[in-house]
């Protein structure tokens, strides 16, 4: 049933690709007096304005032309619109720019508000959910914002008259435009997508399809039994791939003397979800005893009726491999993404999307920084001494080790009665922010108006940080606190998430132009939260962390970017392939997987395990269901340590994060330069780790 709903899945799909391939073909028959009517359109706007707008006017009518369609109006519509709407002086222009800014800062203020207020029940302790409060929350009034300003022409008014610039123009000229000039380029990018909604469904089609399948793959760890037959993972222990596989490797490493057998039980689990040798029948149920090993399979004495039970007389039919479904649902995503292509003309394909436009880093240069951390001989150190810590040979599995997470100087008991103590309630929290923010660096002036701008909500779930997009909102704080108080977990958390607010609070409030309003990327705002968070337990009045405990906390994390900096070239060079194999059946993405997950083992971690062709990288669920989502783990563990290390070196927290923040959201590069004299790469994390591993050896 299962194969055939994929099989079903591919006609429609192909059917769908091909009829929107049409489609484009007969706009394309449709417009043929478009090329005409824009030379037209064009002379007739420069005789009339005179050449100091000509590259405006070639640029906006270019603009719009691109994304033009039948159904938007013939001859006389286009050249119409362009002429009663082209701002032809700079007071016009100004003025247009400024309408445009408030109406956008409403418009996305309101939005904001209207979705929190309709995800209340979910996101806060406000008592129990009723049916209601799911499709509420499950409900966004944006979506159909891009298609409407298309659809009324807002949309084009805006590309006719501000600038769509490629990531070569930013990086080339970037530094030398004026905020007016970034916040014009950012005010475009708001249009600089019109994709049809049956593509966008498309997509959304095969993400919920991909995201359907990884929450469901779970494993069952009590059936997993060793060579012996024996059982050992406790009963009801149920893992998803591949988070909760990895943790368990981790969490393992408290006894790796008496837990190696685990650690290798799931290392083999996970080879055998990549390699597609897994039995259909174990995935998400606990009616069968797996042999990750011999991959022999056996019915449990008493089944659970909720679970499938597979009838068969046969009992190698029980051991029947996944057919290949993990990379049909890559396949579908890669399908599903490229149908994207034609309505994207800055970015023709899902990976320029993600480099150029959303990362703002040329790939070419991301992947040299992942270079820097994966061919730096600080690897080969580590490893060693790691492999020195469990006093045995390194195993593939220990690319997740995680013995260098300092621990705390005080127990979690002591922690937790210090924090409630101090924080009773919510209110508690939010009137002592003030001295928090002073305590920060933050003169009594700045922490005023940041506790001013910031509320705190009683958060269901561990809490969470939420901006304000307009300056008349507050930016809310998210925080989890019992009945009897806040705990230390809880403080830690909302220590981080008030980093977020008040970076967002002066990302908005101090950018002058609300186009500019935010941080480059995620990777920023989650480096002050970082920041922030760090502090914690000076916040409490604690000792600090010592420099031996500093040193481990970074080496950890110099070997978490080690890791997942691997599994982000993974995730790139799949999309490279799919890319130029687009008639890929899923037998030969698997294929061309494994091809590249070896590779890239036995160039970069192979010196340093001892260990060839290993696959284990490649069970990453991202892989699978985030589209090309990998790469920004790497970058924000480099962004995040940079930033911490450069605010470290000033000393003072408060005017250093309120320096770095009223940037906006600039090129990444240019952020940085402009913060730290700097550029985004992986040097702050390497020389750290040199000092790190020297005062460990002392």
């Amino acid at each position: 049933m299962r194969n055939l709903s994929f099989m079903l899945a591919a006609v429609l799909c192909s059917v769908f690709c091909l009829s929107v391939f049409s489609t484009s073909i007969a706009q394309e028959k449709k417009m043929e007096w478009l090329n005409s009517s824009v030379n037209t359109i064009t002379k007739t706007l420069i005789d009339k304005y005179g050449t100091e707008q000509k590259e405006r006017i070639i640029s906006g009518i270019k603009q719009v032309s691109e994304f033009w369609r039948t159904e938007d109006g013939g001859k006389d519509v286009f050249e119409g619109f362009i002429q009663q709407n082209f701002a032809g002086d700079k007071a016009t222009q100004d003025e247009l720019f400024n309408r445009l800014e408030y109406v956008f800062e409403k418009l996305d203020g309101h939005m904001n508000e209207i979705g929190r207020e309709m995800r209340l029940q979910q996101e806060l302790d406000l008592g129990p959910m009723l049916p209601i409060d799911e499709l509420f929350a499950g409900y966004n009034t944006a979506a159909h914002l891009n298609d409407d300003f298309f659809a009324n022409k807002v949309a084009f008014v805006v590309l006719l008259n501000f600038p769509l610039k490629s990531l070569e123009d930013k990086i080339a000229y970037g530094a030398s435009w004026s905020r007016r000039q970034w916040a014009e380029v950012r005010l475009a990018e708001r249009f600089s997508k019109r994709i049809p909604a049956d593509v966008q469904l498309a997509v959304s089609k095969a993400a919920a399809a991909s995201d359907q399948y990884i929450a469901d793959y779970n494993i069952y760890m009590y059936n997993i039994i060793n060579e012996k037959g024996e059982h050992l993972f406790p009963q009801g222990m149920r893992l998803l791939s591949h988070w909760n596989l990895r943790d368990e490797i981790k969490s393992n490493y408290a006894d790796p003397v008496k837990n190696l057998e685990k650690q290798l039980l799931i290392q083999k689990i996970m080879e055998r979800i990549v390699d597609q040798t897994i039995p259909e029948v174990v995935i998400n149920n606990p009616n069968y005893d797996w042999n990750p090993y011999s991959n022999k399979v056996t019915p449990v004495a008493k089944p659970d009726p909720a679970f499938a039970i597979v009838k068969t007389e046969k009992p190698e039919m029980l051991a029947k491999a996944e057919p290949d479904t993990r990379y049909k649902m890559l396949l579908d995503d890669f399908i599903a993404s490229k149908m994207v292509d034609p309505y994207s003309p800055t970015a023709r394909t899902h990976i320029d999307r993600k480099f150029n436009e959303e990362r703002e880093i040329p790939e070419n240069r991301f992947k040299q920084i992942l270079l820097d951390v994966l061919q730096s001989p600080l690897a080969k150190t580590i490893g060693d001494m790691i492999e020195a810590r469990l006093g045995r040979k390194l195993q593939p599995f220990d690319i997740w080790y995680n013995g260098f997470v300092p621990k705390s100087k005080y127990t979690p008991e002591e922690l937790d009665a210090i924090v409630r103590k101090k924080y009773p309630n919510p209110k508690s929290f939010q009137d002592d922010m003030p001295n928090i923010l002073k305590k920060l660096g933050f003169s009594d002036e700045k922490a005023q108006f940041l506790a001013a701008n910031i509320a705190i909500d009683p958060a269901r779930g561990s809490g969470h940080a939420m901006g304000a997009y307009m300056r008349e909102a507050k930016a809310r704080l998210r925080t989890r606190v019992g009945k009897d108080g806040m705990d230390y977990k809880g403080f830690n958390i909302a220590v981080h998430e008030f980093g977020h607010n008040v970076e967002q609070t002066f990302s908005m409030h101090e950018v002058g132009n609300m186009s500019l309003q935010g941080v480059p990327n995620t990777a920023f705002t989650e480096a002050i939260a970082f920041v922030f968070q760090a502090q914690d337990l000076n916040l409490l009045g604690l000792a600090a962390p010592d420099e031996k405990t500093e040193a481990m906390k970074t080496l950890n994390d110099y070997w978490m970017t080690y890791e997942i900096a691997g599994v982000a070239l993974i995730d790139m060079e799949i999309w490279h392939w799919m890319y130029e194999h687009q008639n890929a059946s899923p037998a030969e993405v698997k294929a061309a997987m494994l091809m590249i997950t070896k590779n890239i083992w036995n160039t970069y971690y192979a010196p340093v395990f001892g260990v060839k062709d290993v696959t284990i990288l490649g069970v990453y669920s991202h892989i699978i269901h985030s589209f090309l989502y990998l790469p920004d783990y790497p970058l924000g563990h480099l962004i995040a340590f940079q930033i911490e290390e450069q605010i470290k070196k000033s000393g003072t927290i408060g005017p250093e994060v309120e320096r770095i923040a009223r940037q906006g959201r600039l090129l990444p590069d240019l952020w940085m330069k402009n913060a730290f004299g700097v550029h985004v790469g992986a040097e702050s994390l390497l020389e750290a780790t040199n000092r790190a591993v020297k005062i460990l050896k002392k």
